[in-house]
């Protein structure tokens, strides 16, 4: 009886867990591009290259001259990964990863930003979704601009100054030469819960735990130094719950609070060796602890 081809879905998930998977051994010290560029041949499969080839032309936008395309599971999977892609050099002190970064940018122009007001909301009001996803994809911008290079005309913005605010995530170009705008945090709305409300403000903030990276600034990262006990109390609720990739996550940003300088209301490390025990074991949560780890250890390093 022939098995059934696996849905886009799991496939999906499967190039996520990969190049989650890839990043993490790139953090670790094992060298490597995160996501190889294709190189000529025969189409591949949806798998990724697990070995370097000859490196192929470089023809524009980015795309090698005469390569195939890399599969589209494969450019998914870095828009998800997004900004932890550039971890590795942020926090390990890995060369460059430009085959990662072109294909990074090239998965922005096939999945271009989301807008970040929904058609048809009437109220303007950004949605929680597309919230988050245009501060990753601002921030995955920024990196990207600081890996290639900016385009004409383009600027890396300074560190603490926010993504302009216009309502749209801007264009699939804009996205690879420059920043992507990102909506400002509004009080109080539901896509940004008052830190008061710590309950939903954490679950807030663990989804944009690809933020906490050395070298970003912006509303996201002054809320979180403001409200370390906000933070802290998410972490233990996700524990208490079991919602280890939760936990994991707020770990992270309380990492990145602790490298920041600022007094934590409790110690980071038991959490993360919890979570190691107890958690599902995914390449995406074991590449959370690990950022938090590096994180902790420029905190001590600065201490």
């Amino acid at each position: 009886m022939p098995t059934a081809e696996p849905s886009l879905r799991d496939e999906y998930a499967a190039a996520v867990e990969r190049v989650a998977g890839r990043t993490l051994d790139a953090l670790r010290g094992a060298g490597g591009a995160v996501a190889l560029a294709p190189v000529l041949g025969p189409e591949p499969g949806p798998e990724l290259a697990s070995a370097p080839g000859p490196e192929p032309a470089s023809g524009p936008g980015g795309a090698a001259s005469g390569a195939v395309e890399p599969p589209r599971s494969l450019l998914a999977a870095l828009r998800v990964v997004g900004p932890d892609l550039f971890a590795p050099q942020l926090l390990g002190g890995a060369a460059p990863d430009e085959p990662t970064a072109l294909l990074l940018a090239q998965a922005h122009r096939v999945f271009p930003p989301m807008a970040a007001t929904r058609a048809g909301q009437g109220t303007g009001a950004p949605d929680g979704n597309a919230v988050v996803a245009a501060w990753r994809d601002w921030a995955a911008g920024v990196l990207l601009v600081r890996a290639l290079g900016a385009g004409p005309g383009s600027a890396d913005p300074p560190v603490g100054v926010d993504p302009p605010v216009d309502g749209s995530a801007g264009s699939a170009e804009r996205s690879v030469t420059e920043p992507a705008p990102a909506p400002a945090t509004v009080p109080g709305h539901a896509a940004w819960p008052d830190p008061a409300a710590w309950q939903a403000w954490s679950i807030r903030m663990a989804q944009l735990s690809a933020l906490a990276l050395p070298g970003l600034d912006g509303a996201v990262h002054r809320t979180a130094r403001a409200h370390p006990l906000a933070l802290a109390r998410g972490a233990v609720r996700s524990m208490l719950r079991r919602d280890h990739r939760a936990a994991a996550r707020l770990a992270r940003w309380l990492a990145w609070s602790r490298a920041q300088g600022i007094a934590l209301p409790l110690d980071v490390e038991p959490i993360i060796a919890r979570i190691r025990v107890v958690s599902d074991g995914s390449a995406r949560t074991a590449l959370e602890l690990a950022i938090a780890e590096a994180l902790l250890d420029t905190a001590g390093e600065r201490a």
